[in-house]
């Protein structure tokens, strides 16, 4: 109870239980015994993280000569935060581990390909230019740019793509056809009409007393996938939907005979849209399947893009 009351105190996230570390340390609090006295607050921001840091390039100095021996990847992984500043990470990955390198505030270089090459050159002396035998990096038109400049300075380096962006690029290129974009459309007033506002939860309510019901949104770290998977979730409760349009309970209410309720009952009970909803799923779901298979971290998965791209 001492130990979850300052876990509940401090709001310190219940997934930090699940740190391997966890057990090391309740394991060195129990051999030294009730002797034992915490560090204080400027010990360990200050001394001990500074040993940590020691101990941290220590173990990267090991992995070095497996980059000497094997060769290593430099990832590249662009993204914005929060505060909406333009990141990039670099990693290196060898056959043993994956090691962070650092992360780059580009707010002021990602729009320029030579200053990018730059960037990713002193990564690449910082590496070891004979070590680097290939780097990944996202399929922006900038980062191409700059992968092609760095093969010219160094010719042993190959330059590919990250297949995940790939795949989102191409969700992002059916989302954008008019006639998806309207689609997605009819799907989001549907979601609107049925979550947004407190007075359309008696239709919520409704709905989940229906068996094996499940939530229409699933929102994923790709927004394009998060639109395709919402429709298809909006296409498995067709009979459910459909049958919420033409109930006494929606019929009855007041908010039915609104603007918004009539178009979102005229949207539900149009089999064009039905129809529509399918052909589309059927479209994009091999693409989804392999994006959440080279997506995933739970096994490599180079080994099936090809034979997936082939499906899809």
């Amino acid at each position: 109870m001492s130990w979850v009351r300052w876990f509940y105190d401090a709001c310190i996230p219940l997934n930090a239980l699940q740190s391997p570390y966890f057990k090391l340390a309740l394991d060195a609090i129990a051999v030294i015994g009730p002797e034992f006295k915490g560090s204080s607050y400027n010990n360990i921001r200050v001394n001990l993280l500074r040993d940590c840091k020691k101990e941290c390039q220590l173990l990267v100095n090991t992995y070095r000569s497996q980059w000497i021996n094997n060769g290593c990847t430099i990832m590249v992984d662009g993204w914005i935060d929060q505060r909406h500043r333009t990141l990039i990470n670099f990693l290196v990955y060898c056959s043993s581990e994956i090691v962070f390198i650092k992360s780059y505030d580009a707010l002021d270089v990602v729009k320029d390909a030579q200053t990018m090459c730059n960037l990713f050159s002193e990564i690449v002396e910082w590496v070891g230019p004979r070590n680097v035998v290939h780097m990944v990096a996202n399929n922006a038109a900038n980062y191409v740019a700059a992968g092609k400049l760095l093969h010219d300075k160094y010719d042993h380096n190959f330059w590919s793509l990250y297949t995940a962006h790939c795949l989102n690029l191409i969700l992002k290129d059916i989302s954008s056809m008019p006639h998806v974009h309207s689609l997605a459309l009819h799907v989001s007033k549907i979601t609107i009409f049925v979550y947004n506002h407190t007075i359309y939860l008696f239709f919520l309510f409704w709905l989940r007393k229906i068996l094996e019901w499940k939530e229409i949104v699933h929102p994923v770290v790709t927004r394009f996938a998060t639109t395709f998977l919402t429709l298809k979730n909006i296409y498995d409760h067709k009979q459910a939907l459909q049958s919420l349009a033409t109930s006494r309970h929606f019929t009855t209410y007041r908010l039915s005979k609104s603007t918004n309720g009539r178009l979102v009952s005229y949207i539900i009970l149009d089999n064009k849209f039905w129809e529509d909803c399918l052909m589309v799923v059927k479209i994009v779901v091999p693409i989804i399947r392999l994006l959440q298979i080279v997506d995933s971290h739970e096994k490599p998965s180079l080994c099936y893009v090809y034979d997936g791209m082939h499906r899809a």
